[in-house]
């Protein structure tokens, strides 16, 4: 009897222990996670396969082999590697479901695979089924937050969802609810703002660096608000230092925030070394913010992106900056060979090379425009006003560019803060533009209305709203319209 009573204690003993070891995120996991947001993916790789070899019933390892495709893709956004790498998806997705369901890991890894393949999947223009995968974690999530509601890492992926679903553009947002997609973008960038700030005090404080990674791209992607610059900064100081990511995310955060110089110190000082994923997104940032800057060297990063890339996005845009380099400088057989290659290389998938593409079509630029629009876009405010010192619209032959400085002044007063300046050559923007093709007219009432919105004078930035809202058929139509909408919404009309 007593034997019997031992066998039964040890088997129950060992089926728990096994149980638990299921999904065990431990030290070997834990840094191959941070080698992964390190962008050291052959590192990860190789700790991930000691893991398997030492704990072949560990389920962590396969969860950490998505990261590794998760951020291969992010980096090369190739599409041969997409078709090839999304048929790993449904044998992970089988593997965890046959694990240990009494741990938080057990709902939570599965729900992960579907949010970074449902991410994914809209990067390569696979949008149905990006939204069905990142519906199908949402469901799985909010079932293990009733599971274990103190499992934080929960926290971290629903927090992005609510962000990703509530940030739908008005315009699809009744098609999205029919599906059952709905989210509150404000609930998940507070969510994942109380995660930057507790997690670090709990076990689960690997998780802190994704947590940073997705801030750092909601609040400069999506909020838009150059405000929050230093903030967002502050979140990427916790990365590692040997971390190519933290250098990159200061790079790009700094130069959508037209801190040009700033973006360009951090670009250049980033980690060298055979053990980081290829990135040719960092010489594209480069290329661009030099361009900015008017530096003689901008094109050798611009060509260096194009031979190293070989994904989907920004191609058109990269020759296209190419040629207007060489037209800054009087080069016009180089410009009218780099515009040719952007008709016929590259994608149209993103806005930019949309962009990049009709700019092409249309007759080249004037020379003082496309200057203040580069020293704009670098946050040299000063020096653009400067360029366009004393010019409006009589200066100019094409009613593209006529329209175009008044805008341009209209935004660099904006950035100076000098309100009535801006008003004034916005609303000439949108007197001479508004039954054009062009994005002019409908981003200057857009622009208008942020200002008044920000007096609080409601009823002048309704106006405004309205009025980009009802300017059809020109450029970058579906997200002007969309934040006009936000606009009024946030202000309740």
């Amino acid at each position: 009897m007593i034997k019997k009573t031992l066998f039964i204690f040890i088997l129950i003993t060992t089926t728990a222990l096994t149980s638990k070891a299921n999904f065990d995120f431990n030290s070997n996991c834990i840094r191959a996670y941070q080698a992964i947001f390190d962008l050291k993916l052959k590192e990860a790789e190789a700790i991930i396969a000691r893991e398997k070899a030492q704990n072949p019933k560990n389920a962590i390892p396969v969860l950490l082999d998505n990261y590794i495709d998760f951020f291969s893709l992010l980096a090369s956004e190739n599409k041969a590697d997409y078709e090839r790498l999304k048929e790993k998806r449904n044998a992970r997705l089988a593997y965890l479901e046959k694990q240990d369901r009494n741990s938080p890991y057990y709902l939570f890894a599965q729900a992960e695979v579907y949010l970074q393949w449902g991410l994914l999947k809209s990067r390569f223009q696979d949008f149905m089924s990006s939204g069905f995968d990142v519906k199908k974690a949402d469901n799985l999530l909010n079932e293990n937050l009733k599971k274990f509601p103190s499992f934080l890492p929960n926290k971290k992926s629903a927090g992005l969802i609510d962000v990703v679903l509530g940030s739908i553009p008005s315009n699809m947002k009744s098609i999205a609810s029919s599906f059952g997609f709905s989210g509150n973008a404000n609930n998940g960038i507070k969510t994942l703002q109380y995660l930057a700030d507790s997690l670090p005090k709990t076990s689960y404080s690997f998780y802190n660096d994704e947590v940073i990674f997705f801030l750092c791209y909601i609040e400069t992607d999506l909020l838009h608000n150059k405000a929050n610059y230093k903030k967002t900064m502050a979140y990427t100081n916790s990365l590692g230092n040997g971390s190519l990511l933290k250098t990159y995310l200061q790079g790009y955060v700094s130069y959508k925030n037209a801190k040009n110089d700033t973006a360009i110190a951090y670009l250049l000082k980033r980690p060298q070394s055979s053990s980081f994923i290829n990135f040719p997104k960092f010489n594209y940032l480069l290329g661009n913010a030099k361009l900015n800057r008017m530096d003689s060297d901008a094109n050798l990063y611009l060509i260096n992106y194009l031979k190293e890339y070989k994904g989907i996005n920004y191609v058109k845009d990269a020759y296209l900056k190419l040629a207007y380099y060489y037209f800054l400088r009087g080069d016009n057989n180089r410009y009218h060979a780099f515009i040719k290659m952007v008709k016929s290389q590259g994608n149209t998938i993103d806005e930019k090379d949309k962009q990049a593409l009709k700019e092409a079509n249309d007759t080249a630029p004037d020379i003082n425009l496309l200057k203040a629009r580069l020293q704009f876009d670098g946050g040299y405010f000063s020096k653009a006003l400067q360029t366009l010192a004393g010019k409006d619209a009589g200066d100019f032959k094409l009613k593209r560019d006529q329209i175009e400085v008044y805008y341009r002044l209209g935004r660099i007063y904006d950035e100076l803060s000098k309100d009535s300046d801006a008003i004034n050559n916005y609303q000439k923007a949108i007197n001479s533009g508004k039954l054009t093709s062009y994005y002019y007219a409908a981003n200057a009432a857009l622009s208008i209305g942020n200002i008044y919105e920000k007096r609080n004078e409601k009823a002048n930035a309704a106006n405004f709203y309205r009025q980009a809202i009802a300017m059809k058929n020109h450029e970058y139509e579906n997200s002007i319209e969309s934040k006009a909408k936000e606009g009024l919404k946030r202000m309740g009309y």
